[in-house]
């Protein structure tokens, strides 16, 4: 019985310690070292490539996971496929069979990986590779690499693990590059059959991949690569030098600053907010049942406490909610006996969730209606405070908002939709012609796991998402008080003037930039529509 007993102890120690120096240097998901072109002497150390003053007219082929991202691993990069383009009960398959990938070694670990991620996808409506994976790819860039690769001329980008669907939008919009060359998905009948097409054997020609009109002579391309790893690609046959980067220099780069991003990235989509690493991953999943209970204890609380209990109860629960006046908002803020007779407040909002209206009322403690162009209608019923749809008809907006004001307290938000990142889109200017007293209110949010706002998924689910985290933050700020319209009417401003105006001050509360794009920009990048059919149930 004994020995019986120690025999499985080792067993199950050998398996561990093997699992855990995968989970510390996956090499499953790396490719080995092939000494193809080695007798041709093309190699060079990194590090003379920063030297060369010729650059701007060479061609430059690199490979996008062993010279670009500072990560090894290729596995957060699926999981988010298989999480946002598939379901949770996908993600957590991948996440159950990682420890086998790492042991099956590369070549079947990728195929495992592909086909839990993409088996039964539509292609049309597959949309994680231009609306989710650009932020966490973004997020991963070395920028001792991207700096060597800006001095290039034309750049061509390629990978023997990524498929194209996953790297071609963030490399081509974000990065630059003028060819992007992954492995190619099997599809039938208009879905992802979550096979790889096999690897092309014959020779690429890079002037049928830069197109016809292109003449580039073997001695103007320049290829960079991994130490160590694979350089049996077609492409890199064309190359009459290839930089080799060491695993010690990428460790010494630095993450790509948000600054620093060749185009910025205003807008993404998808739930996670955290880069679902193994570890992360398992954190996520250990919280979900939890984070669930907690985020409908948290809606009950909401919906049915009155204010002066609601508040510290949720604040109990993880909730936090900071709020700041200015000094000299007494002008504006009236007592409630001046207001008998006049019309009531207009609070401007930026909008950073569906919650923001709900926050301002538990901020000030008091009730009012709030406008919105996009609500779901279980949002709309469960929702503490009036709710009013906008038609997007500016003539009946008028008449529904004035109508509103002469009730009481109103809240809009006219940027339109929510946006994510450190940017303001365009403040549609009708509010401007509503009330003379105007309050800009500049609102931010914090999560740590899911994100509370989507493009493309059930807008109903947004509260819930927002809930779910372990504490999920609000900071309000009350600006001082705005003249309408009405009141600049002897001077030139305009209604655009006032709500750019507005725009403006929230955006240097905030320290974001301001921005003319609109909701249907946002719709068109994310979801491939212009918003006005998107899915609010």
């Amino acid at each position: 019985m004994f020995p019986r007993a120690f025999f499985f102890q080792d067993l199950f120690f050998f398996f561990f310690r093997i699992i855990s120096r995968q989970f510390r240097n996956p090499k499953g998901l790396q490719r080995s070292f092939s000494n193809v072109h080695a007798a041709h002497g093309k190699y060079q150390k990194y590090a003379p490539l920063s030297f060369r003053s010729d650059l701007s007219s060479k061609t430059l082929v690199f490979n996008v996971e062993g010279t670009l991202l500072k990560s090894y691993s290729l596995f957060p990069y699926f999981m988010l496929v298989a999480f946002e383009a598939g379901s949770l009960l996908r993600a957590l398959i991948l996440f159950l069979l990682y420890p086998f990938i790492c042991l099956v070694g590369q070549d079947m670990g990728l195929k495992i990986m592909v086909m839990v991620c993409f088996f039964g996808i539509k292609k049309e409506s597959f949309r994680v590779g231009s609306a989710v994976l650009p932020k966490f790819f973004l997020e991963d860039v070395g920028l001792e690499a991207l700096e060597e690769l800006k001095r290039g001329g034309r750049k061509v980008a390629v990978s023997d693990h990524f498929p194209q669907v996953m790297i071609e939008s963030f490399l081509r919009d974000y990065l630059d590059v003028n060819c992007v060359v992954g492995r190619e998905l099997k599809t039938g009948c208009g879905y992802f059959l979550g096979l790889l097409e096999e690897k092309k054997k014959d020779m690429l020609h890079l002037e049928e991949i830069l197109g016809k009109d292109s003449i580039i002579s073997h001695d103007d391309i320049i290829g960079i690569s991994q130490l160590n790893s694979s350089l049996d690609h077609p492409l890199f046959s064309h190359c009459k030098e290839i930089y080799l980067v060491r695993r010690v220099d990428k460790r010494s780069w630095q993450h790509l600053p948000r600054d620093r991003y060749p185009k910025p990235l205003i807008f993404h989509d998808g739930r996670l907010a955290l880069r679902p690493t193994p570890l992360a991953t398992l954190a996520l999943f250990m919280w979900v049942p939890f984070g669930f209970v907690l985020a409908l204890i948290r809606a009950a609380v909401a919906l049915s406490l009155p204010y002066s209990m609601s508040i510290p109860t949720l604040t109990f629960t993880g909730v936090k909610v900071e709020i700041s006046k200015p000094k000299l908002s007494s002008s504006v803020l009236r007592s409630s006996k001046e207001n008998k007779s006049k019309k009531g407040l207009l609070y401007v909002c930026n909008h950073r969730t569906l919650l923001d209206p709900l926050y301002l009322s538990f901020a000030l403690k008091k009730n009012f209606t709030a406008v919105t162009y996009s609500l779901s209608r279980l949002s709309e019923i469960l929702s503490p405070i009036r709710t009013v749809r906008l038609t997007r008809d500016r003539e009946q907006d008028a008449k529904m908002m004035e109508r509103l004001l002469n009730q009481g307290d109103l809240v809009v938000c006219p940027e339109g939709t929510t946006c994510r990142e450190p940017y303001l889109l365009r403040f549609s200017p009708l509010f401007a012609e509503m009330s003379d007293d105007i309050v800009p209110v500049a609102l931010d949010t914090h999560v740590s796991m899911f994100h509370g706002t989507t493009a493309g998924g059930l807008k109903c689910l947004d509260p819930l998402f927002f809930l779910m985290n372990p504490r999920p933050s609000y900071t309000i700020q009350l600006l001082d008080g705005v003249s309408g319209l009405s009141t600049c009417q002897d001077s030139d401003k305009s209604r655009f003037d006032v709500a750019n105006y507005v725009q403006s001050e929230i955006g240097k509360a905030l320290s974001f930039e301001c921005t003319k794009l609109t909701r249907r920009d946002k719709y068109l990048i994310l979801a491939g529509n212009e918003g006005i059919t998107c899915n609010q149930r």
